[in-house]
């Protein structure tokens, strides 16, 4: 029964593969350890002292919560017990050397969707572990196809670690009572056509008109070209979106638009793109930016930022098709030939 499984046992015989993947499991350890932490604040909310409010922003500019620092604290204790060669944190301007000799490097939000902790809903951690390169200055500078693992933690009604070290997607959930996740599912897969889209649609106005065509398609339902009825959801945070995107299936759009600071997207390259991209392909599906692989991306800094479309095969296929091929939106858009114009029988 994968219930009774836990993640030491998981980590333990996957360690046995060789010396790399001794150091992924024990960076996944620590991870998870410091989960275990972070959990616990979270359920406790203002009884433990968390408020969602903001306390500053971090070096990038983005509100910053108590929460964000104390999550911040807690994975850096845990991780500081092995030898990673660096860390980056979405709380940090530039990433920490620790030892030049570990075999991996770290990257990681600590809390993914705080804004959400003073509400009540889902927050999480991301994290993605990369190889060690021979220059160590660009560790975080390699494409997210070179990730050896990455993984998120929920923390809401339950506390999930969903799990990948590149042979598909594992789901744990954290066992309270003796302070451990234990193997719940086992090679996740996503249908190839979503029945859900998520989206912030307050922002339609702010879209390019492949993003406004594509939701459009989603909208007219069975009368439109997708040739069936989707429900929209939103709910602000990428754990829960992606956690919602691996149980039930579904697309999701953060795209860039045309407000001052969102040209070029607004997720993390580093430490939520690639790793949630790694996730969402080890499960069948796709990760783009509308134009290409996600994956396929080499970060230019620390903090850059992109446009993210995932989930469903099929889904991030039209929206690259639409990014690609201006002809296409053209078309789908004229009156002439819409499904409702003049030529409609």
């Amino acid at each position: 029964m994968t219930g009774q499984r836990t993640l030491e046992d998981y980590l333990q015989r996957y360690a046995e593969t060789g010396p790399l993947a001794l150091a992924v499991a024990g960076a996944i350890d620590a991870v998870a350890s410091a989960a275990v932490e972070i959990a616990d604040l979270t359920g406790k909310g203002q009884l433990a002292g968390i408020l969602g409010v903001a306390t500053g922003r971090n070096s990038d500019g983005d509100l910053q919560r108590h929460l964000d620092i104390r999550a911040d604290a807690i994975i850096r204790r845990c991780l500081g017990r092995i030898p990673i060669a660096a860390l980056a944190s979405e709380e940090a301007r530039e990433a920490e050397i620790c030892d030049p000799q570990g075999r991996i490097c770290v990257a990681i939000d600590p809390l993914d969707g705080s804004s959400n902790i003073d509400i009540n809903m889902t927050v999480g951690t991301i994290f993605s572990i990369l190889p060690t390169p021979d220059d160590l200055a660009g560790c975080f500078r390699q494409p997210g196809t070179a990730q050896v693992a990455a993984g998120f933690v929920t923390y809401g009604p339950q506390t999930s670690l969903v799990l990948s070290v590149g042979e598909g997607v594992d789901v744990f959930t954290l066992d309270r009572a003796a302070a451990c996740f234990r193997l719940v599912r086992v090679g996740l897969q996503i249908s190839t056509h979503a029945e859900e889209f998520a989206i912030n649609a307050s922002n339609r106005r702010h879209w390019d008109a492949p993003v406004r065509t594509f939701v459009d398609e989603c909208l007219a339902g069975v009368d439109g070209p997708a040739n069936r009825d989707l429900n929209m959801r939103w709910i602000g945070s990428l754990v829960a979106e992606t956690f919602r995107i691996l149980t039930r299936g579904g697309v999701f759009l953060y795209p860039s638009d045309a407000r001052p600071g969102y040209g070029d997207g607004r997720l993390r390259l580093v430490y939520e793109a690639h790793p949630i991209g790694f996730i969402i392909e080890q499960a069948g599906g796709l990760a783009s930016t509308g134009y290409q692989r996600i994956l396929d991306l080499s970060a230019q800094s620390l903090h850059q930022r992109v446009p993210l479309m995932m989930g469903a095969s099929h889904d991030v296929r039209r929206i690259e098709e639409l990014h690609c091929d201006p002809l296409l939106i053209a078309s789908t858009t004229a009156p002439l030939f819409a499904r409702r114009g003049f030529f409609r029988l």
